[in-house]
């Protein structure tokens, strides 16, 4: 079995650039920022994402470039609010994104080389104007790819948002469950060009599983109910997820890869590594994954989580069978679990906050 490891007398390579230069292993960066993402892309980065929360951040570490930005847009567009001209400035700042990824998207043919944006997630209800908005952001570039939230109204929309030639990403999106029925979606899409003779040229469709924020809703329901798990085996939920979820898509011959995202420990990267799928970190973590020089296994996709954990894991919290089992919860029941209605609530807390910044602009305070 191949590995680097810090003692390998080849600590001159950065793990994750070796990782990315030596497996089927996609890094892409979990934000849109330009400078984050140009240093990712010295890091082996072939793509990056974004929602609300990380949108946010971005604009709020840039004002010195965004908020004269702001001052423009307002005065070009005098009758819009706040709202409309913050999501003009996270177009933009997708773009720019987008642009930095053009090489790895031609070098893939589409495969990589993808800028994901989120569509609003006010939106989270109405499936029609999911897929409106969707296909209005594909158009922003050739190479964006548009995060839709797996739940019952969002994979509807999914399916018709493929079959109108949209690349797509999953958000809020934690179990196998979800995944597959994202995965199921896309081919439905897909199969429905193929029927009228449109074109399926290479999508990119990637299905995030927000392995980290699993992790923290296991935990939260642990503290709740004053459970003793034994140590760090809550920090193995979301990559045994995604570990299921890897051998399903490939069992069942998926076009569509698996995403690793929401990061709280190296395990939602250096336990994937080897797998033909889509790690994105956030750039801190990159940072501190090259300091650490973490070992990398070349073979690591293949090793499954200790089973004490997973029967541990399924005797005490019965939420991680819901999230671990392909059949744990319906397309109906995916919006309750307790992990997506925490995400649907920041990231609207989110879109909230970037109404006030835009608000502080356009009325500045006394």
């Amino acid at each position: 079995m191949e590995t680097m490891t810090q003692h390998s007398g080849n600590d001159a390579v950065l793990p994750l650039r070796y990782a990315a230069e030596n497996s089927p292993t996609a890094l892409w960066n979990d934000s849109a920022d330009p400078r984050e993402l140009k240093a990712s892309i010295g890091f082996g980065a072939v793509g990056a994402t974004c929602n609300p929360v990380i949108a946010l951040t971005a604009i709020q570490n840039d004002l010195d470039t965004w908020r004269p930005r702001l001052e423009q847009l307002a005065a070009e567009y005098p009758s819009e609010g706040e709202s409309r001209l913050g999501w003009r400035v996270v177009k933009e700042l997708s773009v720019s994104a987008a642009a930095l990824l053009e090489p790895a998207f031609e070098a893939s043919g589409g495969r990589n080389g993808r800028l994901s944006i989120q569509t609003d997630p006010r939106l989270h209800r109405d499936a029609e104007a999911l897929v409106a908005q969707a296909v209005e952001f594909s158009q922003l570039a050739e190479n964006i790819i548009v995060k839709i939230p797996a739940t019952a109204t969002g994979i509807r929309a999914i399916e018709e948002a493929v079959y109108r030639g949209v690349s797509v990403n999953a958000t809020v999106s934690f179990t196998v469950a979800q995944a597959v029925a994202v995965a199921e979606a896309i081919e439905r899409g897909l199969d429905r060009r193929a029927a009228e003779g449109l074109e399926n040229h290479e999508f990119g469709n990637v299905v995030t599983i927000m392995g980290g924020r699993l992790d923290d809703w296991l935990k939260a329901v642990a503290a709740r109910e004053r459970l003793l798990i034994e140590p760090g085996y809550l920090d193995w939920a979301g990559v045994a997820a995604l570990k299921k979820a890897y051998r399903i898509f490939t069992e069942r011959g998926f076009r569509s890869r698996i995403l690793s995202a929401a990061f709280r420990t190296h395990l939602h990267w250096s336990e994937l590594i080897g797998g033909d799928l889509v790690i994105s970190p956030p750039f801190d973590w990159q940072v501190r994954i090259n300091e650490n020089r973490i070992p990398v296994d070349l073979h690591r996709i293949d090793e499954p989580v200790d089973e004490r954990i997973i029967e541990t894991l399924r005797a005490r919290i019965p939420d991680f069978s819901r999230a671990y089992d392909v059949d744990g919860m319906t397309p109906e029941e995916f919006e309750s679990f307790g992990a997506a209605r925490k995400t649907l609530r920041q990231f609207l807390d989110a879109d909230a906050r970037l109404d006030a910044l835009v608000r502080d602009v356009l009325v500045p305070a006394p």
